[in-house]
């Protein structure tokens, strides 16, 4: 029926499709050569199959350092402790000193509490002076008691700590120690007042706790060789510095008694620097007959204090 429709025989017709199978193969293949090669191809080289390149390890990043590492802090008690609990009395003393770097740390006080009570003497001394710089108050009363101690050096160290911590019977050991007598019947027991009456101990103390504890540096090298000759004059002069914060009018009548009348150059000159500071401008007519002193370094020293105590804007020179 269908070579009907055609109207054909079935060899043309069968010649017809042929042709036609044919002319679509041709159109296909003229397609495929029409169309660009790829970016980066070559169309006259065959392709080639590129090796693969290793893969590069890239070096590892060393890791962030912690901003805190509690076993740093671990090792570092450690690390005191080991000092504290040394046979070593040098080694001691310094971890005790070093206990000082750490204000409001309650170890750190237990540690210097339970160093006043170690055998030596240097570490005991260390203990009294690190409780002061941690200004543990509540370590007011073994600092008294230490007081009593039989090596002058402690005595001096737990001095001034009380002094740091401004208790009063701090004042009461330097007014002994400049006047060689007590203040008021209260604070020092008859030995104490013994010692610091006697020259050797007194220098005694001065030496162990070093030149630094006199408070002024103009004096070091006299001071340095005063103590090596047993003189108690450098640890007088220090104690007549700190009783410039001695609010007693006790202690200003002492101070300017020692600045008129003691025999000791450098006592006189630290007493009349603790006046000045006092500020107190009615002890200027007291200290007038120094300014007629044979030794110039006291006239010199009254007359500036005489000047700082009538104020800066009196009588002032003319210039010249």
């Amino acid at each position: 029926m269908i070579f009907r429709i055609c109207g054909c025989a079935p060899t043309a017709f069968l010649a017809l499709l042929l042709t036609c199978c044919a002319t679509a193969a041709s159109f296909a293949q003229s397609t495929a050569q029409q169309t660009p090669p790829p970016a980066g191809t070559n169309p006259s080289q065959p392709e080639v199959e590129k090796p693969s390149q290793p893969a590069v390890e890239k070096p590892s990043q060393p890791a962030a350092e912690e901003p805190y590492a509690p076993d740093l802090q671990e090792k570092a008690w450690q690390v005191l402790q080991t000092g504290l609990h040394s046979k070593k009395v040098a080694q001691r003393t310094e971890a005790v000193k070093s206990l000082s770097l750490l204000a409001g740390n309650r170890q750190a006080v237990r540690f210097s509490l339970r160093a006043m009570r170690d055998k030596n003497p240097h570490v005991r001394a260390a203990a009294a002076s690190t409780l002061g710089e941690l200004h543990a108050t509540n370590t007011i009363p073994a600092l008294k008691a230490s007081l009593s101690d039989k090596d002058p050096s402690v005595m001096l160290a737990a001095t001034h700590a009380l002094y740091v911590l401004k208790d009063p019977v701090a004042y009461e050991i330097y007014y002994a120690i400049l006047m060689g007598d007590k203040k008021t019947s209260a604070g020092l027991i008859q030995s104490q007042l013994d010692r610091l009456k006697d020259p050797k101990q007194v220098a005694q103390m001065g030496f162990e706790q070093g030149i630094g504890f006199v408070p002024y540096a103009g004096m070091g090298y006299e001071a340095y060789r005063a103590v090596k000759k047993h003189d108690k004059s450098p640890v007088r002069a220090a104690a007549a510095r700190y009783l410039a914060l001695d609010p007693d009018s006790t202690s200003e009548d002492a101070l300017i008694q020692t600045a008129v009348a003691d025999k000791d150059i450098i006592v006189r000159e630290a007493a009349l620097d603790a006046l000045a500071e006092k500020n107190d401008s009615g002890c200027i007519a007291r200290l007038a007959t120094n300014l007629d002193d044979d030794k110039y370094r006291i006239r010199y020293r009254t007359a500036a204090t005489i000047i700082h105590l009538g104020g800066t804007t009196s009588r002032q020179p003319a210039a010249k």
